[in-house]
């Protein structure tokens, strides 16, 4: 989608919708009362998300509610900016001008990244679609008196609006189309925004002793990968990183431990948390952030062929620790646990963040919109917590009881892969934890968050929601990078 920033005097095209943006009670006042009639006969109040079409000079016009003045923040501008699109996008028209509640630069940036977030869609695959079914509107227009410093605050949002797309991009892809290969290739093409990838085959990682994460790819005939994202931003290029690590199981069917057909085509989206991490280092690339960071992906395929790894095997981790196999469909935490050795081994990192589509546990503990934060660390923990609250993209913190983690013990080997249903996702994370040698350490499950169907937030179109890229940017924004 075009977006531009125009001034409030500016001529209105043709084929153009004009959205204007009503804070909660004063939707009477607009336009000194030309649309009182129109307001008066329905039941908008200028309520966050509200849209009421009415008549106007435009080819057609509509109200969309701002939500309470007092709580208009970046977000409210984003959301309200999107709900106008979602509102109008198959009306036939072509542009979209958008007159915000409140006229300041930042406030207009952040309509314009709710707009490009609102307009994702991931349709290279569709050949026949009606043209009713396909959105009109490519381009919009955003009315302010200062259009300067909107401008200068839209490169660093383009920059994450880019990572986001990005991230949706890999996790809506088919595993036949994005196998471990094509993920890291795809990945190793960000070193035209100033990454270092380096990228790792089974037979680099079967020389570092990652049984663990190659265990859980050998039924496949996808070699597994493990890619290593770098960027040195900060003004001591020898600082320590800050580290973000990503489960990327590009498809998994559970392995020998057969999923049920019902719902598995889903799970192409099991590498959301690798997609994640991609996003991530994407962002502080394009945004050339002040921060060395580090980004891990392991990436595998979990399939049962006759070379499947079986329930009752036993593994030797990175780490030298020894895993009993209990069910194969509990790989994510495989991957991890050799991933997040590597980490830590070779770049002793400031703190480690791991993301992964983890458990079916964390959807029935959270529901759909919370993703679950474990974390052995208080500071961090909070830093997550509050850099969730201005992205849209909510964390929980669980607990990590120490009484719990003798769920995981194996009666043959240091533990097993599964500490049965009670608090299950909990016991993944403390599994993952034992692998975790000192430093400051989350972990995100967002199998309840990587994918929305259907999603109540404007800014996020049904399918992929790349969460996570815009938590983990706003964390490193606010705490971590270097300051002028």
């Amino acid at each position: 989608m075009q977006i531009e920033f125009v001034s409030p005097d500016a001529g209105l095209a043709s084929r153009t919708v004009l959205a204007i943006a009503v804070p909660e009670g004063e939707a009477s006042s607009v336009r000194g009362g030309a649309f009182a009639a129109a307001v008066a006969a329905s039941r908008f109040t200028g309520a966050r998300g509200q849209v009421l079409e009415v008549s106007g000079g435009a080819d057609r016009v509509i109200l969309v509610g701002a939500g309470k003045t007092a709580e208009f923040d970046t977000l409210a501008a984003e959301q309200t900016a999107a709900a106008a699109y979602g509102a109008v996008k198959l009306w036939g028209l072509e542009t979209l001008r958008l007159v915000p509640a409140v006229d300041t630069g930042d406030f207009a940036a952040r309509a314009a990244l709710g707009l490009r977030l609102a307009a994702y869609r991931f349709d290279k695959y569709r050949t026949k679609e009606p043209a009713d079914k396909k959105p009109s509107v490519t381009a919009a227009q955003v009315v302010t008196g200062h259009a300067a410093a909107a401008s200068t605050a839209m490169p660093a949002l383009s920059a994450l609006a880019d990572a986001v797309v990005f991230a949706r991009d890999l996790v809506s892809e088919p595993a036949n189309v994005l196998y471990p290969v094509e993920f890291a290739r795809r990945v190793k093409a960000l070193e035209a925004l100033g990454l270092s990838v380096e990228i790792l085959g089974e037979e680099e990682m079967r020389q570092l002793g990652m049984g663990s994460l190659l265990g859980v790819g050998q039924g496949s005939v996808r070699e597994s990968q493990l890619v290593v994202m770098r960027w040195n931003g900060a003004a001591d290029s020898a600082a320590q990183p800050v580290a973000f690590i990503g489960k990327g199981v590009c498809f998994d069917t559970g392995g020998i431990s057969l999923k049920p057909a019902d719902g598995m085509e889903d799970m192409k989206w099991d590498m959301g948390g690798a997609a994640a991490v991609a996003g991530v280092m994407h962002v502080l690339a394009g945004r050339k952030a002040k921060v060395n960071a580090v980004g891990i992906l392991g990436l595998v395929e979990n399939m049962p062929d006759g070379n499947a790894q079986r329930p009752g095997d036993v593994v030797t981790s990175m780490s030298g620790q020894t895993i009993e196999i209990i069910n194969t469909d509990a790989e994510g935490r495989l991957v991890l646990a050799d991933a997040v050795w590597y980490c830590q081994d070779r770049f002793k990192p400031r703190f480690m963040i791991d993301l992964a589509t983890l458990t079916g546990a964390i959807i029935i503990s959270l529901g759909n919109d919370y993703a679950g934060l474990f974390s052995n660390n208080d500071e961090l923990a909070e830093n997550l917590l509050s850099a969730s609250k201005g992205e849209e993209e909510p964390l929980w913190r669980m607990p990590l009881p120490k009484a719990y983690d003798k769920q995981i013990d194996s009666v043959i080997a240091d533990m097993k892969n599964t500490g049965g249903r009670p608090g299950g996702s909990i016991t993944a994370a403390l599994f993952i934890q034992r692998f975790v040698n000192g430093l400051p350490w989350a972990h995100l499950d967002i199998a309840n968050t990587a994918w929305k169907k259907p999603s109540s937030v404007p800014t996020i179109p049904e399918g992929a929601t790349g969460f996570g890229v815009r938590l983990l940017n706003r964390l490193v924004e606010d705490h971590y990078e270097d300051r002028a």
